[in-house]
């Protein structure tokens, strides 16, 4: 009878069997500083004892200068700490980089004195990779991550471009079955308030409201731009109102703009969803809570986070990762 191949340690083993925070250990085995010379040797000495060996990634992440990768957001502080989005995606990047061992640093990119920060940080290489997230059309950030020879992973696709390496969600089958839900709920004057058109997600979930329009045989509404904010779905909404008075449903391509939207149809004497229906995307936690609750379209959203940091470990450990297309689904609730 064939013997089963042992099972290798792992380093929470090592850990353990020293008396040692994997942290620690972690340290002993990339030969970095700060740790005690008897948490070294106990950490060596388990090593030995268990006859552990380093996984690939381990060791090729020990050759690393700095310990820490960025989180790189191109846009305003007000916006981006108001929106819970980027938070669940640093809940997931953090998980996945604390595993590795690598310090999470968070920077805002939306100003020149901002982004002459961020690029003095590129040249003299003080993070070990970069995840870059809110790229606009044209965004300086494009041309300073183009120029660094560290690693860098995309939270979704720069407009009019493919990088190398990203992780992105399926924005245009999101919108198209939101709009389709609406359609199959019997709305035939579906409007759309899209997000900003510099944006890759405003002009992908824009293109998911065309399609599914035009394969109904239906005209698509002019849509009305907002910011991804509950103050421009307002504005956005009254707008779309103003224009198109008998419209029977509006798809806004967030959830904040989604309420801004219910906002706006409550202040107009419109009933949701008996007037007009209405469905968001992300399924943020205002989806929930809104009156009435929001239908919307969910996207795995700590899931992007935790996959870009995952991706950037991999290439800073030399690693060649695939980039990747999340899938989404349709929450419906009593809004439609």
């Amino acid at each position: 009878m064939t013997e089963a191949p042992r099972r290798q340690p792992t380093l929470d083993e090592v850990a353990e069997r020293a008396g040692v925070s994997r942290s620690a250990a972690s340290r002993v085995l990339n030969n970095a500083p700060h740790v005690s010379p008897e948490k070294r040797r106990a950490v060596q000495r388990a090593i030995r004892e268990l006859d552990y060996v380093p996984h690939t990634t381990a060791r090729a992440l020990a050759t690393r200068q700095r310990g820490a990768v960025a989180l790189v957001i191109a846009g305003e502080a007000p916006s981006i700490f108001a929106d819970p989005f980027f938070a669940r995606v640093i809940v997931g990047a953090s998980a996945v980089l604390e595993e590795a061992d690598l310090h999470l640093m968070l920077c805002l990119a939306a100003g020149d004195r901002s982004r002459r920060r961020l690029a003095e940080l590129l040249r003299a290489r003080g993070v070990d990779g970069v995840m870059l997230m809110a790229v606009r059309e044209n965004d300086p950030v494009l041309r300073l991550v183009k120029e660094t020879d560290v690693p860098v992973v995309f939270g979704g696709r720069p407009p009019g471009s493919e990088p190398p390496w990203y992780v992105d969600v399926d924005n245009v089958g999101g919108a198209r079955h939101a709009t389709e839900h609406l359609l199959a709920c019997g709305r035939s004057r579906v409007g759309t308030i899209c997000g900003p058109p510099d944006t890759q997600v405003g002009r992908a979930r824009h293109r998911g409201y065309r399609e599914a329009m035009i394969l109904a045989g239906l005209r698509p509404v002019p849509a009305e731009r907002g910011d991804f904010t509950e103050p421009g779905g307002v504005a956005a909404m009254a707008a779309l109102l103003q224009r198109q008075p008998a419209l029977d449903a509006v798809f806004a391509a967030n959830d904040n703009m989604a309420a801004g939207a219910l906002r706006a149809l409550r202040g107009a004497g419109r009933a949701v969803p008996g007037d007009v229906a209405v469905v968001g995307f992300d399924d943020l936690d205002i989806a929930r809570i809104a009156d009435p609750p929001l239908t919307t379209v969910r996207q795995p959203i700590q899931a992007l986070g935790s996959e870009m940091a995952r991706m950037l470990v991999g290439l800073i450990a030399g690693e060649e990762p695939s980039s990747l297309i999340l899938p989404t689904r349709l929450v419906a609730r009593s809004s439609t």
